[in-house]
């Protein structure tokens, strides 16, 4: 692969959550970045203070529209691939448009990637796939049955981009998300993930939500871990990589409960009314995988992963943001 100083690096979903600080770091270790966005679930805010760098470029565009990855793929050395509707709810609710942006969009960039002789295609997949599988701690290469037409378009996409590998030789990297949170993650909206919306409604002095009895647990992932495993994909010139997906977690899990008490002590530093804030239990969700926890082992081993922020500390860092941002 080129040197670091000569990559162009196409980011799909750059002005999102995660996109962003990838878009970040990438532009810091020297990329030339082109952010491709619909804004239909991000936000420009998130990019504006790149948007003056002379290696950094918006480009606006939609998956679902073969003309616009064509455009934005054309000569880029690497492609992260991190656009797509989120929420296993709304996948739910809407099965249609999830299938349209993370299968068929996903298809349209693999196919221009392809066409334009992209070097690597780096991946955004999700723990979701691993359905009804109760094995802990989730190792990649045992999936379950899907929950939720989320994760059968994730299943989906993983795939076609080994196929890819295997009849094309287009290297691709898939990483597989584990709850990741941290700063610029919206809490608004129907389908927030549990994080920002837990401290918004603490912010408010309102019980967050809880569905079930609260005991389920995750495997809550800081977004600077996520943002490392994705830059060590998209600089990675090992062979035993391409084709692959790779668990990216912190390997530790945090039941709801839990987790709900930790945001509680560190709002109620900034403001001790929250500390007396309960909790509301609301019904089970349709669609969620009771447990979570990943084994890492393969991502440390072949991309050379090796995640430095625990729950406690990424929280420490995400809070004091939220409460800038929206308290």
């Amino acid at each position: 692969m080129e040197q670091q100083s000569h990559m162009t690096i196409l980011v799909t979903g750059g002005s999102g959550f995660i996109g962003s600080h990838v878009c970040d770091a990438l532009v810091a270790r020297g990329a030339v970045v082109r952010c491709m966005d619909n804004l239909a679930t991000s936000k420009r805010s998130n990019i504006q203070h790149l948007e003056h760098l002379p290696n950094f470029k918006f480009v606006p565009g939609d998956i679902r529209s073969e003309a616009d990855c064509k455009v934005a793929v054309e000569g880029a050395n690497v492609v992260v691939h991190l656009a797509a509707l989120g929420s296993v709810p709304r996948s739910i609710a809407d099965p249609l448009a999830s299938h349209a942006t993370n299968l068929t969009g996903f298809l349209n960039m693999l196919e221009s990637a392809r066409q334009a002789g992209v070097h690597q295609f780096v991946y955004a997949s999700s723990s979701s796939v691993y359905g009804d599988s109760k094995a802990l701690p989730k190792r990649e290469q045992n999936i379950g049955l899907p929950l939720s037409p989320y994760a059968v378009t994730k299943a989906g996409d993983e795939t076609y981009a080994t196929l890819y590998s295997r009849l094309h030789g287009l290297s691709t990297i898939g990483l597989r998300f584990f709850n990741v949170f941290g700063e610029r993650q919206d809490p608004e909206g129907p389908y927030a993930a549990a994080i920002p919306k837990f401290i918004s409604s603490f912010l408010g002095h309102k019980p967050p939500q809880i569905h079930g009895d609260g005991l389920q647990s995750r495997d809550f992932t800081y977004v600077a871990n996520a943002v490392q495993a994705v830059v060590l994909a998209a600089y990675s010139n090992d062979p035993n990589c391409h084709g692959e997906v790779f668990n990216v977690a912190f390997g530790a899990r945090t039941s709801l409960l839990e987790l709900v008490g930790a945001l509680r002590n560190e709002l109620a530093i900034i403001d001790p009314a929250i500390g007396e804030v309960g909790v509301e239990h609301v019904a089970e969700r349709s669609g969620d995988i009771r447990d979570s926890l990943a084994d890492i082992s393969k991502a440390k081993a072949l991309l050379g992963y090796a995640p430095e922020v625990d729950l406690k500390a990424g929280l420490a860092k995400a809070v004091p943001w939220y409460v800038k941002n929206w308290g």
